[in-house]
C-alpha cells in the first residue's frame, strides 16, 4: 500500500524536523483529553498519570511503566513502553525508535495502524498490536527518504481488520519466536509487501482472511521484494497463501525462500499465485508444501525444490522448475512447466488410479518419473516434452496385476528431440502375468511386448502350486527314516516323535527358481498286529515352508496332516514292506514384491493326499554289517485352487500331481557297546526320478506348465541308537542334486519309546 498523500512529510517539514501533520492531529483531539508535548526532554510516567495524547520532538524520550496513553506521535525521538502499559495508537517518524515490551496497543484510528513506523525502527516483545479499523502494523519509507522502517517482533500478536501488517518501499518486517500476525477482515491479508522485505522465523504464523501474503510494489518502482519463511506458516483462509500481484505501472519482482519445515495453505488450494506480469522466484528448502502454483499468462514464476523439499499440487504455466536430489514434486492434475531440470529429483504423477499429463518445453539433468498406468484400459500418465530433452532419466511405472490389452500401444514419453535416455527402474515393469521392458521408437517410448519375462506375481503363483508335493515328501521322510529303529525291535508297540528340516532349491531353468525351507514335527504311535509280522500305526504333524523367490517376493505354506502306515518285516529273510497314506490341509500365502516398490498379497487353502510304498531287504553280513537294497514308489495329488492377488492378478491351478520312483541301498553296521547299548551307523544312496511333467496353471488366462520332472541322485547318512530295551534315538541327514529340484540338505531327529 502506498503512503496516502495527505500523510507524506513535506520537504520543508522534514528539513526542520517539525511534523506539521502531527500538530494538526493534536488540534482535533477531544476536549476531554489532554496532550503532553516533549521537546528534547525525557519523561517517565506510570499508572498515576492520566491517559493523555503525547507528542515527542527533537530527541525527546518518553517511558511508560504500567501507564496508559491515547495517541502517541514520535518525531526524531524515542518511545519506551514497558509491561502493563496500554496505548491507543502510535506513529513514529524521522528515524525515531520505539520499544514495546509486554505492552498492549489497541486502535480504532481510521488513518493509520495501531503502530506505524515511517523511516523508524521498533522492537516489539511479548506485546499485542490490534486495529479494529486498519492495520495492526505499518512500516513505511517516506518519499525522498533513503531508508525505510524496520520492525523486529518477537513472541507477539498483531491483528488488523484490513491486514495484519504491511511494509512499503525499503522497509523490513522481522517476525520471530511464535509471533502471530493475522488479518481479521473477510478480504484481509496477513502481510502485504509493497516492495518491502519480510522474514518470518521460529514458528511464526501469518494468516489473512483472504490471502496470507500479498506482494506488490510502488508505482514505477523496480525494487526486488524479499519474503523469507523459516519454520513458519502462511495461510490464506479463502484465497491463496501467497499472491504476487501486478497492476499497470506496479509490476513486482519478488524472491521467496521457504525453509526448514515451513508450510503454506491456501483456502482455494493455491499456495503461490502470480498475475499481472509479476515475477516470482521461489526456493523451497527442507519443506513439504501442498497446494497449486498458478501463473497467469504473461507472468513469470521460477521454482526450485532442494534439500528434501517436496511440493504436492498442480502447476500451471510455471516458467522453470528445478528439483534437486531427494526432493520431489507430486502432480495432482495436468500441469505445464517451461524448463524442467532434475538433479536426482523425482516427479510423481499423482495417485495410482488418476492419470495426468505433464507438458514441458524442455527437460535436462537426471531424475525419476513415477507414473501410473491402467494397462487393462490402455490409459497412462504421460510425459510430453515439446522441445529438446537431455539427460538420463528413470521411469518408475506402477505395477499392475491386470493384463495389458495392447502393451505396444501404451506410450509413456514423447519428446521433440534431444539425446535424452529413458529406462525403467529395475529394467522392467510388472504387468499381469509378465514383466515388460521399454523400447524407443523415434522420439517416443513404449512398453516392449517382445521383451518380457514371467512377472514376480506369476512366479509366486507357480511356486505355491508347485510346493505342495515337496512339502508332502519332506514330511514323509521322517517316517521312512524310522526303519533303523524298527530293525532293533519290530514287534514292540511304541510312541515316537520326529523333528525335521529340509531345504529345496528349484532351478531357475524352470522360470520360477526359488528356495524352500521346511521345518516341522511328526507324532506317531504303532503296535504289532497280534502274532503277525505287521506293525500298524497312525501319525499327525505340522510343517511350515518358507519360499524365497528373490526381489522381495516370498511365500509361506502351513501344512497340517494325518496319516496311517503299515510295516511288514520278516526277520528270517530280512524282507520288508512299508506303506504310508497321508492327507494334508495346506494354507498357502504369497507376498509379491513389485517393480514399483509396492507389494501385493494373496492366499488360499486346499487339500492333498498321497500314497507311498517301499519294498526292500535287510541282508546281514559278517561282523554286524548289513546292506539293505530298496525300491520306492510314491504318488501325490493336490487339489486345484483359484485365488487372486490384491493387485488384480487372477490365478487358477489345476490338480497338481507327482509320481516319483526311487531305487537305492543302505549300508550300515550294528555296534554292540559294553553298556548294552547298540549303535547303528549307516550310509544311503539312491536315484530318484519324477515323472509328472504337466501341471498346468493359468495366470490371467495365460497358461503355464509346472514341469519338475527329471532325475536326481540322493545321498544320506544316519545313526540309530538303542539306549535301553525301551528307548531308541535316531538322526538322519540327506542331500540330493541334479534335475530341476535339488535338496542341499535335509535333517531329522527323533525318539521312540516302546513297551
Amino acid at each position: 500500500m502506498h503512503v496516502l498523500p495527505n500523510f507524506k512529510l513535506k520537504p520543508l517539514s522534514a528539513m526542520m524536523k517539525v511534523p506539521t501533520i502531527t500538530l494538526c492531529m493534536l488540534a482535533v483531539v477531544s476536549g476531554a483529553a489532554q496532550a503532553g508535548h516533549l521537546i528534547g526532554e525525557s519523561k517517565t510516567i506510570d499508572s498515576s498519570e492520566s491517559a493523555n495524547d503525547w507528542q515527542l520532538d527533537w530527541k525527546a524520550e518518553l517511558t511508560l511503566n504500567g501507564a496508559r496513553a491515547q495517541r502517541i506521535i514520535v518525531n526524531d525521538s524515542a518511545l519506551i513502553i514497558n509491561p502493563g502499559s496500554r496505548v491507543e495508537d502510535i506513529r513514529a517518524t524521522q528515524g525515531s525508535t520505539v520499544s514495546l515490551t509486554g505492552a498492549h496497543v489497541e486502535s480504532r484510528n481510521p488513518t493509520w495502524a495501531a503502530l506505524r513506523l515511517d523511516d523508524s525502527t521498533a522492537t516489539i516483545i511479548d506485546s499485542n498490536l490490534i486495529s479494529h479499523t486498519n492495520f495492526g502494523l505499518q512500516v513505511f519509507q517516506s518519499a525522498g527518504s533513503l531508508q525505510g522502517g524496520v520492525a523486529k517482533v518477537l513472541s507477539s500478536n498483531i491483528f488488523g481488520v484490513v491486514g495484519g501488517a504491511t511494509a512499503q518501499g525499503n522497509s523490513e518486517l522481522h517476525f520471530n519466536q511464535n509471533t502471530w500476525v493475522e488479518g481479521t477482515g473477510a478480504d484481509s491479508f496477513g502481510v502485504r509487501l509493497d516492495g518491502g522485505a519480510l522474514v518470518a522465523a521460529s514458528q511464526s504464523t501469518l494468516i489473512g482472511g483472504k490471502n496470507g501474503v500479498v506482494v506488490t510494489n510502488q508505482l514505477k518502482n523496480a525494487e526486488v521484494g524479499k519474503l523469507v519463511l523459516d519454520n513458519s506458516h502462511v495461510e490464506g483462509r479463502t484465497g491463496s497463501a501467497i499472491l504476487v500481484e501486478g497492476r499497470p505501472g506496479r509490476v513486482p519482482t519478488v524472491e521467496i525462500d521457504v525453509r526448514n519445515g515451513s508450510t503454506l495453505t491456501g483456502g482455494n488450494g493455491i499456495l503461490l499465485e502470480v498475475n499481472g506480469g509479476a515475477v516470482a522466484s521461489m526456493n523451497v528448502d527442507n519443506s513439504d508444501l501442498r497446494g497449486d502454483v498458478i501463473v497467469e499468462q504473461g507472468s513469470t514464476a521460477h521454482l526450485s525444490l532442494q534439500n528434501r523439499a517436496g511440493l504436492t499440487g498442480q502447476m500451471q504455466n510455471v516458467t522453470s522448475l528445478a528439483i534437486g536430489d531427494q526432493s520431489y514434486w507430486e502432480l495432482t492434475g495436468d500441469s505445464q512447466v517451461g524448463a524442467l531440470s532434475l538433479a536426482g529429483g523425482t516427479v510423481k504423477f499423482g495417485e495410482t488410479h488418476a492419470f495426468y499429463q505433464l507438458d514441458v518445453d524442455s527437460l535436462d539433468g537426471n531424475g525419476t518419473f513415477v507414473m501410473g498406468t491402467d494397462f487393462a484400459r490402455g490409459v497412462t500418465d504421460f510425459l510430453n516434452v515439446e522441445g529438446e530433452a537431455k539427460g538420463d532419466h528413470k521411469l518408475l511405472l506402477a505395477a499392475s496385476g491386470a493384463e495389458p490389452t495392447n502393451p505396444e500401444d501404451i506410450r509413456v514419453v514423447h519428446t521433440g528431440g534431444g539425446d535424452a535416455q529413458f529406462s525403467l527402474v529395475g529394467d522392467v515393469v510388472d504387468v499381469g502375468a509378465y514383466s515388460y521392458g521399454l523400447k524407443k521408437e523415434g522420439t517416443d517410448w513404449f512398453l516392449d511386448p517382445n521383451n518380457r519375462v514371467i512377472s514376480p506375481g506369476t512366479r509366486s503363483v507357480l511356486a505355491l502350486f508347485n510346493t505342495a508335493p515337496t512339502v508332502w515328501y519332506g514330511e514323509a521322510t521322517s517316517l521312512r527314516s524310522r526303519m533303523g529303529e524298527l530293525r532293533f525291535d519290530p514287534a514292540q508297540a511304541g510312541v515316537w516323535i520326529r523333528g525335521y528340516g529340509n531345504k529345496y532349491e528349484v532351478s531357475d531353468s524352470t522360470g520360477i527358481g526359488y528356495s524352500q525351507n521346511q521345518q516341522g514335527f511328526t507324532l506317531g504311535t504303532d503296535t504289532p498286529l497280534a502274532d503277525s509280522q505287521w506293525l500298524v500305526g497312525v501319525m499327525a504333524g505340522h510343517s511350515t515352508s518358507d519360499l524365497n523367490l528373490k526381489r522381495g517376493t516370498s511365500g509361506n505354506v502351513k501344512s497340517y496332516y494325518l496319516g496311517a502306515y503299515a510295516t511288514w518285516l520278516d526277520e528270517e529273510s530280512g524282507l520288508y514292506f512299508d506303506a504310508v497314506a497321508k492327507v494334508n490341509r495346506f494354507q498357502n500365502e504369497s507376498k509379491v514384491g513389485l517393480s514399483d516398490g509396492t507389494s501385493s498379497k494373496g492366499k488360499y487353502t486346499n487339500t492333498g493326499g498321497g500314497l507311498s510304498a517301499e519294498f526292500g531287504r535287510n541282508i546281514k553280513l559278517d561282523d554286524g554289517f548289513f546292506i539293505e537294497p530298496y525300491a520306492q514308489m510314491s504318488t501325490v495329488v493336490i487339489q486345484g485352487a483359484n485365488y487372486n492377488l490384491d493387485n488384480g492378478l487372477e490365478a487358477k491351478g489345476e490338480r497338481t500331481r507327482s509320481i516319483m520312483a526311487k531305487a537305492g541301498a543302505t549300508v550300515g553296521r550294528d555296534i554292540q557297546l559294553d553298556t548294552g547299548s547298540v549303535v547303528q551307523p549307516y550310509l544311503r544312496a539312491a536315484m530318484v526320478h519324477e515323472f509328472a511333467n504337466n501341471n498346468k496353471v493359468s495366470v490371467n488366462n495365460n497358461v503355464f506348465n509346472n514341469d519338475l520332472s527329471g532325475s536326481r541322485a540322493e545321498f544320506g547318512a544316519g545313526m540309530a541308537v538303542k539306549l535301553s530295551q525301551n528307548l531308541q534315538l535316531h538322526a538322519d541327514l540327506e542331500h540330493s542334486s541334479g534335475g530341476r529340484v535339488e535338496q542341499p540338505w535335509g535333517a531329522n531327529v527323533g525318539v521312540r519309546y516302546t513297551w
